[in-house]
């Protein structure tokens, strides 16, 4: 997955329309984007959404974002969406694997009573939302087979620790914003899951957007949300690996292939160890050249 819509549950139009906007995923939101009055209505629309985009061949993955756990909401959102068999959960204001755990248990309840596969739909932790969940970022490991990734956001954050605002005056995050998303990268990576980073929230600044992908992939995240499917097409193609990048990965497995006793080989000049040869399979596994 490279990019991952967030679309209201409770529009169809807009559900609609997120089908052909060229994302990887649609997150389906039933949380801050739907107002507390229209949540059962969004649950509706969006089970009927599921169970008509789920017979397409060419489709996103689709993913329902019900409200967190301490709401008290998230037992009426899984019963009204399980039915129709998302691919996967995402679970806002996440605090550590503890609260992973308790989702897959949720999930597993629903699955067995809609005869779904025991343990297919995957969860995606949105981890970064409280204080809480940042302390907590170590704990994924081992948490669910069902996590696929952990994500980041600076929103709930910023109003959860009082600051005025997440970004500097050059656009830039500030410095707990930047811890927030660090540690996500090493929790996701510990997890052995996806890091996929945070939405970037000006939709008609697509430089800004570009910049922010490319700072994003060099460090180490997979895939970007977005909010608008305008950027959709930006992140897909700052994530997409290039040519010369899947040629270069390509050579240093196949150099590390060609010497399976070695711990160092040369590539292009170049001494390469370990690490690289998995950097280099982790770029091919992305690309399905593995």
């Amino acid at each position: 997955m490279r990019s991952l819509l967030f679309v209201p549950g409770d529009s169809r139009k807009k559900l609609d329309k997120g089908l052909t906007s060229g994302a990887d995923a649609l997150l389906i939101d039933l949380e801050d984007s739907v107002a507390l009055d229209v949540k059962e209505e969004a649950r509706r629309v969006t089970a009927a959404f599921l169970s008509e985009a789920k017979t397409q061949a060419e489709r996103p993955r689709l993913y329902v974002r019900v409200n967190g756990l301490t709401t008290g909401l998230t037992d009426a959102d899984l019963d009204g969406v399980m039915q129709a068999a998302p691919d996967g959960i995402v679970l806002p204001k996440t605090v550590g694997g503890t609260d992973v755990a308790h989702l897959g248990a949720k999930l597993a309840v629903r699955e067995a009573e809609f005869g779904l596969d025991d343990g297919g739909t995957r969860v995606l932790a949105i981890a970064t939302e409280n204080a809480l969940g940042v302390f907590a970022l170590g704990t994924f490991a081992g948490a669910s087979h069902r996590l696929m990734g952990l994500a980041w956001g600076g929103e709930d954050l910023s109003a959860d620790i009082g600051a005025e605002a997440n970004r500097g005056d050059d656009g830039a995050y500030t410095e707990p914003y930047r811890i927030a998303r660090s540690l996500t990268l090493l929790g996701a990576a510990a997890a052995a899951v996806d890091a996929i980073d945070s939405v970037y929230t000006n939709f008609r600044d697509m430089d800004g957007l570009a910049a922010e992908c490319r700072e994003a992939r060099r460090d180490g995240f997979v895939a970007k949300m977005a909010i608008h499917p305008a950027q959709v097409p930006v992140i897909n193609e700052a994530f997409t690996p290039s040519e010369e990048a899947l040629g270069r990965a390509q050579a240093v497995v196949d150099a590390f292939k060609a010497n399976p006793g070695a711990g160092v080989v040369g590539v292009g000049g170049e001494m390469l160890d370990r690490p690289h040869l998995l950097r280099a399979e982790r770029l091919l596994k992305r690309a399905g050249r593995m």
